[in-house]
């Protein structure tokens, strides 16, 4: 039963295609700026690669005997989530808002990519916006698997993101991002993802964590397999991340210039404030401390990337980095086996930037954003605390739940003996 249940799933997708085998286009197609379009193609490939780049980061930090396996729960992300992304997910994220409330969209509006030859979603085709949103979709879900790292079942992992980014992600993205959507009806700001992206899968990765509970190995040393990994790793999302963040301009100009600016100036800030903490905390400046701290100034920069001075930035970063540091170090403290950090870094890194943006965001960078704190206006900071807790409420309490159903279907964690031996032999039959 259990091999008989992917090959069925594999031929509804292939029944799907046959039944809607063409995309026919508008009678009178729309008319499309082309600096646009190639920037948006290039930044969709930017954030396809930052996958890989998460699969090295993640896959160099966790030991020897699991590093294929981790890096292969990022990877099978681009394959996995990519199909439902184009059977029915853009669709239910973007298109026509169902019920008024602003939380999801018909299905049927984009099913199986149907409707997206010549239109345009601004001055690009919606073919086009979907593919990019698609890449937003496919590292959401890879960004968790470091909280459980090292004891998961890869099947159950499969059904678990199957689970969340239909029932999280997908809803928060139509709330945050859609004309209609809730959030966005509000005036919360979420440039490139903070609130869709790194909050939901840091509370997630959290809620996994208490769930799964500790690794049986977890009081032995935990030696990173390959620091050169998490190095390579971080290079990759940093340059990735121009695309995730420069490109949520959706357009070639002067913003898409501005963001690209915030963004590697946060992660600059972050990285060098990681370890310069560090130092005073009477530790030795490490690659690993570099490299986390880049990635949670990249993490909290997110959401503001598109609405904040440059030298606000460096605000954002240096922030994000002292306030995560702090709270690795509590984590530390407690039970809680959040493998990687995500919680810390990514959950906390997208709520501190959350908060930047509602005290550093100008009108002065985007028309189209609002005036923060820090310019004498409270509206914006109110509106993003109050979205913060639903969030939070929202992605914690949601994936526990969907982490007791997949447990239900198919059993979460490995055996202690197949935890021993290490998940890349016993779930993959392979090693390093």
């Amino acid at each position: 039963m259990k091999k008989i249940v992917p090959f069925g799933i594999l031929v509804i997708v292939v029944i799907l295609a046959l039944v809607y085998p063409g995309n026919v286009a508008a009678a009178k197609p729309a008319e499309f700026d082309k600096a646009d379009v190639a920037w948006l193609l290039i930044s969709t490939a930017l954030v396809l690669l930052m996958t890989p780049g998460l699969a090295f980061f993640y896959g160099g930090m966790v030991r020897k005997k699991n590093v294929i396996s981790t890096m292969l729960q990022s990877f099978v992300c681009m394959g996995l989530i990519t199909i439902i992304w184009v059977v029915f997910g853009f669709s239910m994220a973007f298109g026509t808002d169902v019920g008024g409330m602003g939380l999801i969209g018909n299905p049927k509006s984009f099913f199986m990519m149907q409707n997206t030859l010549g239109v345009s979603w601004g001055t690009i085709p919606v073919i086009l916006f979907a593919m990019f949103q698609l890449k937003f979709a496919v590292i959401t879900p890879a960004l968790i698997t470091g909280a459980f790292a090292e004891r998961i079942r890869f099947n159950s992992y499969l059904i678990f993101i199957t689970l969340f980014i239909i029932v999280i992600y997908i809803p928060l993205a139509h709330a945050t991002w859609h004309s209609e959507g809730l959030f966005f009806k509000m005036g919360v700001l979420d440039f490139a993802g903070g609130t869709v992206v790194h909050m939901s899968a840091g509370w997630a990765a959290l809620a996994s964590a208490l769930y799964l509970k500790k690794r049986n190995e977890v009081s032995e040393s935990h030696t990173p397999a390959r620091i050169s990994y998490v190095i390579l790793g971080t290079g990759l999302l940093w340059f990735g991340w121009f695309g995730f963040n420069a490109g949520s301009a959706l357009g070639s100009g002067e913003l898409a210039a501005t963001a690209l600016a915030t963004t590697t100036t946060a992660s600059a800030a972050a990285a060098m404030s990681w370890i310069f903490f560090d130092i005073l905390r009477g530790k030795k400046p490490s690659a690993m401390g570099a490299c986390i701290g880049a990635v949670v100034g990249l993490v909290a920069v997110t959401p503001a990337a598109g609405y904040i001075t440059v030298s606000s930035s460096l605000v954002v970063g240096i922030v994000a980095a002292v306030v995560s540091n702090l709270v690795v170090i509590w984590r530390s403290k407690t039970n809680i086996d959040d493998t990687l950090d995500v919680f810390p870094c990514h959950g906390v890194g997208g709520m501190v930037g959350m908060l930047m943006t509602g005290i550093f965001a100008t009108k002065a960078v985007n028309s189209a954003g609002a005036d923060g704190l820090a310019y004498g206006e409270t509206a914006l900071f109110v509106k993003h605390i109050i979205a913060l807790v639903a969030v939070s409420a929202f992605a914690f309490l949601g994936s526990f739940l969907l982490l007791k159903v997949t447990d239900l279907i198919s059993p979460l964690r490995v055996s202690a003996e197949e935890e021993a031996a290490g998940l890349d032999v016993t779930q993959h039959d392979e090693e390093l």
